[in-house]
């Protein structure tokens, strides 16, 4: 009698908690319903009584867009007009020329073409300024407007009117569009005879196939260890990184898993073969970019204490995302779960569900971060990105470095003095002369370069304090002495912070001349991160203590 009565009341508790569901789910159904309904009502009724014409596709997309605003920076909406972007972000292709371009002033320039790209082929030099694609003119257009006409079906030639300094009259130059995929490892090589170097910058559909590919080339010139650079890489797809920790790896070894409020999206994902380079000691480069897919990577080696990271604290983004169709072909890029690094870690850093007061997400504080162990039982940490085992200071550049980026005179410099000299030193070899250097100074001057410092904007905001609160006729000397004492000098300036310029300089004139892959093979002899990662797997005891080994 008492097990029915038991037995009654377990029933009893169990009908209560499902009603309690359905109604739930009722209310919540009901919410959607009536919001969906007050959306389509006040979208009708703006359209038919606002004082001005309206683009019914114009509004709708600004309203999705920021909607979508109030979850996180990764759930985007993307209209029929963006397909190419959504196949550039999944696959690393798209069908043009091959360069990158940018605003300067009020016109577009041909910033960088790829090497051997249809841009390049067609002798498009950076600094071209485009006046018009095929007759149709740029003037007044933005570069997103640029890019969609330089942007079609692969084998049609098109026209490029361009202007080049030192011409009188504009050039014609024509090109052939053809698919470009950007390599997800645009630099392979050897620092010396038994250290290689892979650079990964995202991991787009071929990365681990193009990482494969260069681990085995590098092990055939009898590569003994080996730097996977990892910095400014934000991310992509999630099964590219499994497979490229799976090569380094344990078949078996769990590498990462997600979980989500659908149950589909919960997964572990394993290594499932053997691995290529099991044994091969391993030293990863991280920084504050590195995101995502890179965090998966450089967190799993961490993890299982197969590798030594390098560099400053990623970014700390342990959010997935899922890309699902929509109607009329549109997609949405959707957050659908978050992923889990074989400690048991999640190392989201900013927390987008429990906002702010006012609106802004929090940073997950101090007290609410978990210690984990990795599998030697080394510490680390959830709740911030990948911390990594070897920190490196990033550098501080001068105030008058800074300014030579912001302005970009360096690239005008640049690209000046390559017009006027089309050959350069072997990269081995390029140095910054003290007449490049010289000619550097002169060319500030001539273009009247100059920049106010951060003291100089608070000594003139104390000034402007001082005469509202009547105390500057009494302190006007003292303010007048500390204007002096930080006043700067561009020659000043320019010697005092020689090193760090020239060495700036070294890297725009190698990308000028050798392009994108010519800047990553310098610094491969010139990177202190590479330094150091060369310095610790040179040194086997070193290497193995880290790892707790």
């Amino acid at each position: 009698m008492k097990t029915k009565r038991i037995l009654a009341a377990l029933i009893a508790v169990i009908v209560i908690i499902c009603g309690a569901n359905v109604l739930r789910d009722d209310d919540k159904n009901f919410e959607i319903s009536k919001h969906m309904n007050i959306f389509a009502t006040l979208f009708r009724e703006v359209n038919m009584f606002y004082v001005d014409e309206i683009n019914p596709g114009d509004i709708m997309t600004t309203g999705i867009q920021a909607m979508l605003k109030s979850l996180d920076p990764y759930t985007v909406y993307y209209p029929e007009s963006e397909m190419e972007d959504v196949k550039l972000m999944t696959t690393g292709e798209y069908a043009g020329i091959g360069s990158i371009i940018s605003k300067k002033g009020d016109e577009v320039i041909i910033r960088e073409p790829y090497k051997n790209s249809p841009a390049d082929l067609a002798g498009l030099l950076p600094g071209d300024v485009i006046l018009s694609i095929d007759g149709h003119s740029t003037k007044g257009k933005d570069v997103e407007s640029v890019s969609e006409m330089l942007k079609g079906q692969p084998g049609k030639e098109i026209t490029l009117k361009i202007q080049r300094k030192y011409e009188d009259k504009p050039l014609e130059k024509r090109a052939i569009r053809k698919n470009i995929q950007l390599p997800s490892v645009p630099y392979y090589g050897l620092v010396n005879d038994s250290t290689g170097y892979i650079y990964l910058s995202s991991f787009t559909a071929k990365a681990a196939e193009e990482v494969r590919k260069a681990i085995t080339e590098l092990k055939s010139w009898g590569v003994r260890s080996l730097i996977l650079d990892l910095r400014g890489n934000s991310g992509g797809l999630l099964d590219q990184a499994v497979e490229i920790v799976n090569y380094f790896v344990p078949k078996g070894s769990k590498i990462v898993n997600t979980k989500g409020k659908v149950k589909q999206w919960d997964k572990e994902h394993n290594a499932d073969k053997n691995p290529i380079a099991p044994d091969m000691p391993l030293a990863v480069l991280i920084d504050r970019a590195s995101a995502s897919a890179s965090e998966i990577v450089s967190g799993a080696l961490q993890d299982l204490d197969r590798a030594v990271l390098i560099g400053e604290r990623s970014f700390g983004k342990g959010l997935v995302q899922t890309v699902r169709d929509l109607a009329y072909n549109t997609k949405l890029k959707v957050t659908t779960a978050k992923y889990y690094i074989p400690s048991g870690r999640c190392i989201q850093a900013l927390d987008y569900t429990h906002r702010n007061p006012d609106g802004s997400v929090g940073k997950l504080p101090d007290s609410l971060i978990t210690e984990y162990t990795t599998s030697t039982g080394r510490k680390v940490y959830d709740g911030g990105g990948i911390m990594p085992d070897i920190k490196i200071e990033p550098e501080e550049y001068a105030k008058i470095t800074q300014e030579l980026v912001i302005q970009d005179i360096t690239f005008d410099f640049v690209n000046d003095y390559a017009l006027r000299h089309p050959e350069a030193a072997k990269i081995e070899e390029f140095r910054i002369s003290d007449e490049m250097y010289e000619e550097f100074k002169n060319y500030l001057k001539t273009n009247h370069f100059s920049y106010v410092t951060e003291s100089q904007r608070a000594l003139e905001k104390l000034a402007k304090i001082a005469k509202t609160e009547r105390y500057y006729d009494s302190s006007k000397e003292c303010i007048d002495k500390l204007k002096k004492d930080f006043s700067h000098s561009i020659d000043r300036d320019m010697n005092l912070f020689k090193k760090e310029i020239s060495s700036f300089l070294t890297e725009q004139f190698i990308q000028r001349y050798y392009y994108a892959e010519g800047v990553l093979r310098y610094k491969t002899h010139h990177d202190k991160d590479i330094n150091k990662a060369v310095e610790i797997l040179a040194n086997h005891q070193t290497y193995r203590r880290i790892l707790n080994r």
